[in-house]
């Protein structure tokens, strides 16, 4: 009996069954962001005076109080909403204490010149917002070089925001929940957690690991007999 097909067939097998394990404990994480999400759906918002070191649970919705900064927007591109091309018009909110809180306000449809921005309508009084806690990607996905072309921004990308701004947002943002008379589309949808897709690979990672034990065994058996022989 050669021992290299043996151990090839012991090496698949333990590499399929600890892929099979983390695709499960994927399954479970997403399974317990799912139910933070539901229990934070019905919780009573935080009221935050402050935004300055505050990092809020991800999917926790929170109360804040501010003037938005509009010169200060990011108009995130490449939004689609019932097939139209548009925005997400992310804008700070500036608190009473000088921290700010940025806000993802809404959709908003692109004009046919692509040159020029939406005007958003945007109230120079004290607001009350109310939203859901997001934490933006750390490197997305993207064909393009840079996250900025002027206001336009292809992801988030919150430290190059704050070196443009000068502004010190945290690295969340403030999914708005509360309606407004500004034209802009809240339709939030929640992440799909793809728990099942998880336990589906796990699934076959399990049929592959059972697939090289049975293939080892039998490798074995015809070696034994062989040699009895």
């Amino acid at each position: 009996m050669h021992p290299v097909p043996l151990l090839a067939g012991v090496v698949v097998v333990i590499v399929a069954v600890q892929l099979g394990n983390w695709q499960l404990r994927r399954a479970e994480e997403k399974r317990e962001i799912g139910v933070r999400i539901e229990q934070y759906a019905g919780a009573t918002p935080q009221v935050l005076d402050s935004a300055r070191g505050v990092q809020p649970p991800e999917w926790s919705r929170v109360v804040v109080r501010g003037r938005w900064l509009p010169e200060a927007a990011m108009y995130l591109d490449n939004r689609v909403l019932d097939r139209r091309p548009g925005y997400h018009v992310l804008m700070p909110l500036e608190l009473t204490d000088a921290s700010v809180v940025m806000v993802n306000r809404g959709w908003t449809a692109a004009g046919s010149d692509r040159a020029i921005l939406p005007e958003v309508d945007t109230s120079g009084d004290e607001v009350e917002v109310v939203g859901r806690v997001v934490v933006p990607e750390r490197d997305p996905f993207s064909l393009a070089d840079q996250a900025r072309d002027g206001q336009r921004w292809q992801f988030i990308d919150l430290d190059a925001y704050r070196a443009w701004s000068a502004l010190s947002p945290g690295d969340w943002v403030l999914q708005q929940e509360s309606e407004a008379a500004d034209g802009l589309v809240r339709r939030w949808a929640d992440p799909d957690l793809g728990e099942d897709t998880h336990r589906g690979y796990a699934l076959q990672w399990y049929s592959l690991a059972a697939l090289a034990a049975a293939l080892t065994g039998y490798y074995v058996f015809r070696s034994f007999r062989k040699n009895a022989a």
